[in-house]
């Protein structure tokens, strides 16, 4: 899956869109290029495709998922607390308008807010978008740490005793689950390297 027109015809004929929302393929490409993104950006996008791709048969719904991963950060301003709501309206919003059923717009909204507090309940789907966009916490140190650098520079209006403890307590709440993944394939993969990496950060924001 990448981020080419062509995939996206193919993802909203699969959803069985009428007409298939060309614009929306442009303005979505736009917010993930805004200046102040740094992580939040194509390149999280394309990774999230990635991973989908190469776990596509654990979804229940692919398409929806897809769908999701492509609005799960469509809203991203790093100073207010409503993105996930925003994007997910956004969301909703062009299901519709694209002449898809009530049902998917709603299962794609629940998968986007599910994002917000990174919960997931019993729903395959969003156990598995909630892996794909936390697989870069298991990524290699070298890419993990960029990764870090990256939000640092989203979060460029705090200072760095307030940075440092709002980015403690974020790591420090997912080192405490019992499970940082949640399906089995991304838990095998990633959970031992996700915890070493996340423990070297909280070293190094403490230090």
């Amino acid at each position: 899956m990448t981020l080419g027109n062509a995939s996206w015809q193919r993802l909203w004929r699969e959803l069985q869109a009428d007409p298939v929302p060309n614009g929306l393929y442009n303005q979505l490409v736009a917010a993930y290029s805004e200046p102040h993104r740094h992580y939040h950006t194509l390149q999280h996008l394309r990774a999230c495709l990635a991973h989908l791709d190469a776990a596509a048969s654990l979804a229940q719904h692919p398409a929806e998922v897809e769908l999701a991963l492509w609005f799960h950060d469509a809203v991203y301003d790093p100073r207010c607390a409503d993105n996930e709501e925003r994007s997910a309206e956004w969301a909703w919003r062009s299901i519709l308008a694209a002449g898809c059923g009530e049902d998917v717009a709603q299962r794609v909204q629940g998968l986007v807010l599910a994002t917000k507090g990174h919960t997931a309940g019993d729903d395959p789907d969003a156990r598995l978008l909630l892996d794909i966009d936390l697989a870069i916490l298991g990524a290699a140190p070298a890419r993990f740490d960029e990764y870090e650098g990256q939000i640092r520079a989203e979060y460029a209006h705090l200072g760095e005793p307030q940075f440092r403890t709002g980015r403690a307590r974020v790591l420090s709440s997912f080192l405490a689950r019992p499970r940082i993944y949640l399906t089995s394939a991304f838990h095998d993969a990633l959970e031992h390297r996700a915890r070493e990496n996340i423990g070297r950060s909280l070293e190094a924001l403490q230090g």
